[in-house]
């Protein structure tokens, strides 16, 4: 079986490697010297936080474990991390549009420096300080930097399809390459040189320093709405007048939140799902694999955002239709797939089935990202971008906390999953009648 892992490996860089090494005029945009700078720039510190941030991931529960913590209380710490991210994290990070957004940026590298620190104490409290920052942190990294980002592109007076470059670019590197790069550097770090869990952490608030020193003797300060008369409370309901009075801020609102509820789902569910009987699976080597079919996405999502045609919300429908295809696998293969009853060995059969739907999916992930940033360059209003960027947060982390308490509930939770993604491919035709459908199915689901 380990063959099978190389296949599926060796094939997706080989598609990935002839995307990028074929691609036309037709798929390349003409830029100028100057943007290529502010492009480079961005994509430098981008990928730097990203680095940040892959690098705990995959030893955020393993730290935990090695303190002694069980389940319980390790889920009580992630609750914490997702909660502060819809309580604490929708305030500071609408805090950006008005304080400044690279003001903001450095405040999630200070914030999640912080957090890193706190893995280095064993007691719970400081850990679930840590959690509460990492939560803060978190918010920032998908509002403010998007923000800095979209105004600085026209401020400078940078043609508005140049954007789209930048959006898939730094999803090729930071969602994909530096992702390998940081989950292989994180295992050489704890395996092959034996510095403990806590290494990685020291690792991610070194790059996150690295970025923050970069921001600060590079970056320029933009803002949304500056007024001095408009105080935070004014901002909030400024923001929520504004998705309530246009049906597309409000939609492009549930398709963010109904994907990203999906794919956070995911990230709890693949090792049960190709594990089921405890089988010995390399997870390193998969979430490489993951990370490249969506670094593959990525690279789709640039020639389509290069070119007039198809539409963002044409070719979105399809991606949703893909993603929820590839995640009935593992409903469909317990059904038509006899399942083992030996514990532990290589993987299935039902098992390489689902991980080449996974990747599927993740590829799916990986056109996702570029093109909603394309769509919110377009819809949310520049004066208000962050404070409604972290309104659309709220729900998505409702979503996850509910995902959490019920992480061993799989009917529900496959449920919740294709009701995410089916009621988002509905939405991208712009439809407030499926919003609505939305909200009884969860409600439904919440109850059952």
């Amino acid at each position: 079986m380990e063959l099978f892992y190389y296949a599926v490996f060796g094939g997706l860089a080989a598609v990935v490697a002839a995307l990028e090494l074929s691609k036309t005029n037709k798929d390349r945009i003409n830029t100028s010297t100057a943007f290529n700078s502010f492009k480079n720039n961005y994509l430098l510190v981008y990928s730097l936080m990203m680095a940040g941030d892959w690098l705990q991931g995959p030893y955020v529960y393993y730290l935990y474990t090695t303190y002694g913590f069980g389940k319980g209380e390790i889920g009580q710490l992630f609750i914490a991390g997702f909660g502060s991210s819809m309580l604490f994290g929708t305030i500071v990070g609408s805090l950006a549009d008005k304080q400044g957004r690279k003001r903001a940026c450095v405040t999630y590298c200070i914030t999640y420096i912080l957090s890193c620190i706190t893995k280095h104490s064993p007691q719970y409290k400081v850990l679930m300080l840590g959690r509460i920052l990492g939560g803060i942190a978190t918010s920032l990294l998908f509002s403010a930097f998007e923000s800095w980002l979209v105004a600085e592109h026209f401020k400078r007076g940078f043609d508005q399809q140049w954007l789209s470059l930048t959006f898939s670019k730094a999803i090729f590197l930071g969602n994909g390459l530096i992702a390998i790069i940081s989950g292989l550097f994180g295992n050489l770090l704890v395996d092959t040189f034996s510095l403990g869990p806590v290494s990685p952490f020291d690792a991610a608030a070194c790059f996150l320093a690295i970025g923050m020193a970069i921001i600060l003797s590079s970056w320029s300060e933009n803002y949304g709405d500056a007024s001095e008369n408009k105080d935070l409370l004014t901002q909030f309901k400024g923001a929520a007048v504004t998705i309530a009075s246009d049906e597309k801020i409000a939609l492009l609102g549930a398709i963010q939140s109904l994907f990203e509820g999906s794919m956070y789902t995911f990230v709890f569910l693949w090792t049960p799902a190709l594990s089921p009987n405890d089988e010995d699976i390399p997870h390193g080597f998969i979430f490489a694999t993951f990370m490249l079919a969506s670094m593959l996405g990525s690279s789709i999502a640039s020639r389509l955002l290069s070119r007039n045609s198809p539409k963002v919300e044409s070719y979105m429908q399809i991606v949703f239709i893909i993603s929820s295809a590839s995640l009935l696998l593992p409903i469909l293969t317990s059904f038509l797939v006899a399942p083992s009853k030996v514990k532990g060995g290589g993987i299935s059969f039902s098992g390489c089935l689902q991980l080449l739907g996974f990747s599927t999916f993740e590829a799916c992930v990986g056109i996702f990202w570029p093109s909603i940033m394309k769509m919110r360059s377009q819809y949310v209003p520049e004066e208000a971008r962050s404070t409604i960027m972290n309104f659309f947060r709220i729900p998505l982390n409702m979503f996850v906390c509910i995902v959490l308490y019920n992480v061993c509930c799989w009917i529900f939770l496959c449920c919740m999953v294709l009701s995410y993604i089916i009621c988002g491919f509905f939405m991208c035709s712009m439809n407030t009648l499926f919003l609505f459908i939305f909200i009884i199915i969860q409600i439904f689901f919440l109850f059952i």
